[in-house]
């Protein structure tokens, strides 16, 4: 087949990099794009926080009016009062030991040989953060062997694993749950007929008490309901991750939640307001407008000595000043979309009943505001509006319309918010099953299938019936 080359014309849709880094901007909640603002700060020489600055100054100042600026005398604004010994020492901030680190420590007291100390050390390295050992002793014998250069047998290991087996917190290195909870019992005290009968519900029992046949248990064992319950609650004092009952220096699972959107409600109006959190106010710095100013002559030339450093700099006052103007766009569009999502859940807004909520997708946001689909998707992405009610989620504001039998739309979070009540009052002893949540939910209007009703129920992270049994 001959090689030819020919010329085709077609049309075809791209995106700049400055439209990608705007939609890049978008996105970011308060607490990344403060992260963002300090990295183009570093990385952009001409870009610098304004301090102290008063809504007359807020303003955008072009190239040109920095340049009609009176100039002030460096040694006027030099503070001379420090000695050229003087060294800036780093303040050194330290999170704590991590859980590998703490176990190592234990380790320290144990009388093992420096070999042992490797291997366990290797082991202890191999516990993720939860707690559990989740690798077979064959593979990590291979790894230490690859790694260490050290010879063991998985028999060798388990030894040394029996060893971890009884550092804090109780329960670490466990391979399955039943192991986790039965070495945290082994460390406690079996000084009451419940925790012994816990613990042979755990060891003997565990695939029937997982599943929650507590009938079938409480007649194989010949206990009592009473008898049976204790038991049960001291089951329930253990941790099924013992990782973290260890927090010195380990992640924090519990997230921090800066509100994008501030939201006051008082004498019947609403007060929104855009939380700029600890986002720095940007300005271009003076110092290389005058540098420029500098290298052009009267005529307004530029020597061929000069041309490549007013070329740089002029870029970076260009890309900062396209920064800055993202940066103020950001917040336009995100004012724009929140006002419109404020004044679609006004009656939800003013009290946070959920019943009140009502139907609303990303299109009707977007044609409300002249906005694509996918820019509102990425605004109300990991956003949160703070309200004299709680901090919600933007996301979650978003339902799907149902049907009702006389052709009335409702939100999903009033069927989710029928079956969590229908769940809460159960009887613990016999829960509702999915198919009389769907009977309960079709006799007051709403036209749903089981397969709906499950999909909420998982929606709301509530096990099923089987799983939801008490004694």
């Amino acid at each position: 087949m001959a090689i030819s080359q020919r010329q085709i014309q077609k049309m075809q849709q791209t995106l700049s990099p400055q439209q990608i880094q705007m939609i890049k901007l978008l996105e970011l909640p308060a607490i990344m794009l403060e992260q963002r603002v300090k990295q183009e700060i570093e990385e952009n020489i001409v870009l610098e926080e304004e301090e102290n600055k008063s809504e007359e100054e807020a303003q955008n100042i072009s190239v040109e009016e920095y340049i009609r600026e009176d100039d002030t005398p460096s040694y006027k604004s030099r503070i001379n009062n420090f000695s050229k010994d003087d060294k800036q020492r780093p303040v050194n901030i330290t999170e704590g030991r991590s859980l590998q680190e703490y176990l190592s420590e234990q380790l320290g007291y144990r009388n093992l040989s420096d070999t042992d100390r490797q291997i366990a050390e290797f082991i202890v390295g191999s516990i993720d953060e939860d707690g559990y050992l989740r690798r077979d002793m064959e593979s990590i014998s291979d790894d230490i062997a690859f790694s260490l250069g050290i010879e063991t047998s998985t028999y060798h290991l388990e030894e040394l694993l029996a060893i971890i087996h009884q550092l804090e917190p109780a329960g670490i290195g466990a391979r399955n749950l039943q192991e986790c909870l039965l070495l945290q019992m082994a460390q406690r005290r079996m000084d009451t007929p419940a925790k012994i009968l816990a613990h042979k519900i755990i060891s003997s029992h565990f695939e029937e008490f997982v599943k929650k046949h507590y009938e079938r248990l409480i007649v194989r064992l010949s206990v009592s309901e009473d008898e049976f319950r204790d038991a049960i609650d001291e089951i329930k004092h253990l941790s099924p991750k013992p990782g973290n009952l260890y927090n010195e220096g380990g992640m924090d699972t519990t997230p921090y939640i800066i509100p994008d959107f501030r939201l006051d409600y008082h004498d019947g109006q609403f007060d929104l307001s855009l939380n700029s959190y600890n986002i720095p106010d940007l300005r271009i710095n003076r110092r290389y407008v005058e540098m420029i100013r500098d290298m052009v002559t009267a005529d307004g030339s530029i020597s061929e000595n000069n041309k490549e450093a007013v070329q740089f700099v002029k870029s970076k006052i260009d890309s900062a000043k396209w920064f800055i103007s993202a940066i103020k766009q950001r917040h336009d569009t995100l004012m724009r979309t929140m006002q419109e999502i404020l004044s679609f859940q006004k009656e939800y807004f003013k009290d946070g009943d959920q019943s009140k909520l009502r139907p609303m997708i990303l299109k009707d946001i977007a044609d409300r505001t002249g906005l694509d689909v996918s820019t509102i998707s990425r605004v109300v992405n990991s956003k949160y509006v703070q309200t004299h009610f709680g901090i919600i989620l933007l996301k979650s504001l978003f339902s799907e319309a149902m049907q009702t039998e006389s052709g009335e739309s409702v939100s999903s979070y009033e069927i989710k918010n029928i079956l969590q009540k229908c769940i809460d009052e159960e009887d613990k002893r016999h829960p509702i099953t999915d198919e009389t949540l769907m009977n309960i939910l079709n006799s007051k209007g709403y036209c749903i299938a089981r397969r709906t009703v499950a999909k909420y129920r998982e929606m709301l992270d509530i096990p099923v019936a089987r799983l939801r049994k008490q004694i």
